[in-house]
């Protein structure tokens, strides 16, 4: 019997008992269907981080306070030495920086009327929107007299819109932040995300925030753009210079602040992403397996029901390799059949979750390849022993068989 006949022999089986034939390729339709999922899930997750970090800009730089070490122990309370000033002999002194902006920031309560909701809160310049490519999309930025003047005006993210105003606009309104009421000036382009996302931000005069909110002195970080992305390297190691050398450090000690690149940002989140994606299709493989343990399972059932059939087939002189190929094949088609559904499936629930808006996702070719290739090598893996079985049974035994 050739390999063509085999698998109409196959068909012809699987068409013979279509409930127990379905019910056996569940496990590998859900198999590959999780697989495809997960996997365009994670990388639409990982795409959507990426795009939000690149849209802040490869030229960015973080300068932050470093941190305390007690015997080589990192602690949890920041070093309290970046200065306004810092940031001034940053955008006066060094080559290649484009904008400068200081920023402090810690959390916050917001309310409006009888709503509230958790958010963070940044005193910074008017630089802040060159540095971090924060648009607006309705209102305006607070400009040099308002942060001379302290004065209680800020810029929301879309989120707090929509949890304090139901969506409605919120220019001219009046919002207490701790407390303490400011003007809404403008409302900022949402960008998405969750944690630690821009829409979740309230952005208000340095000064302000320094003297009146937070009662810091001290800078959380130094945001600092450089002239083109070639610079970037260039612009931080002279940052590191020009800090050393203000923070009186001596040669050997180690730098009481950190600066963080853009670019670095990208490429550990491409690698974090990455391996979570992996570890998420890793674990979707799984139930796979299982489909392949049922798979195994109906063919030694298939195997003992058509035990005298198998004598027959010896008696008028198939061969050990014949029996063996028939009912490999027959599990490797219902192996392949069930990875055709699963990936019909798998890619349809993909775009409807994309089209809902709920998840992005990106549905990878790969992803869709291996996990058909898995679905063959779990056919022919879990069918080899039932199909060796058959292929090793005594014909007189068989014929015999009732």
């Amino acid at each position: 019997m050739n390999v063509l006949e085999a698998v109409k022999v196959a068909l012809t089986g699987l068409l013979a008992n279509k409930l127990r034939s379905f019910l056996t390729m569940l496990g590998v339709i859900i198999g590959v269907a999780a697989v495809i999922i997960v996997v365009a899930i994670g990388q639409g997750m990982k795409q959507e981080t990426l795009e939000r970090i690149q849209n802040l800009g490869t030229n960015l730089l973080m300068v932050r306070p470093g941190v305390s070490r007690r015997s080589g122990v990192a602690l949890e309370t920041p070093v309290i030495n970046l200065e306004t000033e810092d940031a001034h002999e940053i955008k006066n002194n060094v080559k290649g920086v484009l904008e400068v902006a200081p920023e402090v920031s810690g959390s916050a309560q917001a309310k409006y009327r009888n709503n509230n909701i958790r958010t963070r809160l940044i005193g910074t310049t008017v630089q802040y929107q060159t540095v971090r490519n924060w648009e607006l999309a309705e209102g305006r930025f607070f400009d040099d007299s308002e942060i001379r003047g302290r004065k209680r005006v800020c810029v929301i993210g879309q989120e707090i819109v929509d949890e304090l105003f139901y969506g409605s606009s919120p220019i001219g309104e009046w919002i207490r932040v701790n407390g303490m009421p400011f003007e809404v000036l403008g409302v900022a382009e949402e960008v998405g995300g969750s944690w630690g996302s821009p829409d979740n931000q309230i952005v208000a005069p340095l000064t302000t925030v320094q003297q009146r909110v937070l009662g810091r002195p001290y800078l959380s970080m130094i945001g600092v753009s450089a002239q083109s992305p070639a610079l970037v390297d260039k612009v931080e190691k002279s940052i590191e210079i020009l800090l050393r050398r203000r923070h009186k450090l001596r040669t050997g000690q180690p730098n009481d602040f950190r600066i963080m690149k853009q670019a670095m940002f990208l490429s550990s989140m491409a690698e974090a992403g990455e391996t979570m994606t992996r570890l998420l299709g890793g674990i979707a493989l799984v139930s796979l397996l299982v489909g392949g343990v049922g798979i195994m399972n109906i063919m030694l059932v298939s195997v003992t029901e058509r035990t005298r059939e198998i004598g027959i087939r010896k008696a008028v002189g198939a061969r050990k390799g014949d029996i063996l190929s028939q009912f490999l094949i027959e599990s490797v088609v219902l192996s392949v059949i069930g990875g055709g559904i699963g990936i019909a499936f798998g890619v349809g629930v993909s775009k409807l979750l994309s089209s809902g808006g709920t998840w992005t996702t990106i549905v990878s070719p790969t992803s869709i390849l291996y996990a058909f290739l898995f679905a063959a090598a779990v056919g022919i893996f879990f069918g080899l022993w039932p199909a060796k079985k058959a292929a090793d049974m005594d014909p007189i035994v068989a014929l015999r068989h009732e």
